[in-house]
């Protein structure tokens, strides 16, 4: 009572690989995963300044530029409390409106 569709036991595993994967494309086609919140949708990743969520975050390597860029920042003199106070005024926040600064 051997059906020919049945596959033999060595290709079993074959076959459902093939299937799982041939599922997983289609998924895939169907539901997208959307970008994550640390990419900017006008720059790609590869293309824009490293910054400091993806060296600690995701893990990768800090590149020299990065390096640099932070040696600066140490480096620079202390924000004195007049220039906080000045770019907290300037900043309209998550509205963009500065005449309610945040």
């Amino acid at each position: 009572m051997s059906n020919s569709d049945t596959p033999k036991d060595g290709d079993f595993a074959h076959w459902v690989e093939e299937k799982s994967e041939a599922l997983k494309f289609e998924l895939g086609e169907k539901f997208p995963v959307p970008p994550t919140a640390l990419v900017s949708p006008s720059v790609h990743p590869e293309t824009g300044a490293q910054k400091l969520e993806e060296v600690l975050l995701e893990h990768e390597a800090p590149s020299e530029e990065f390096l640099e860029e932070l040696a600066a920042l140490r480096e620079a003199p202390p924000l004195s409390d007049e220039e906080l106070a000045r770019q907290a005024l300037a900043d309209g926040g998550a509205d963009g409106d500065t005449g309610t600064p945040e």
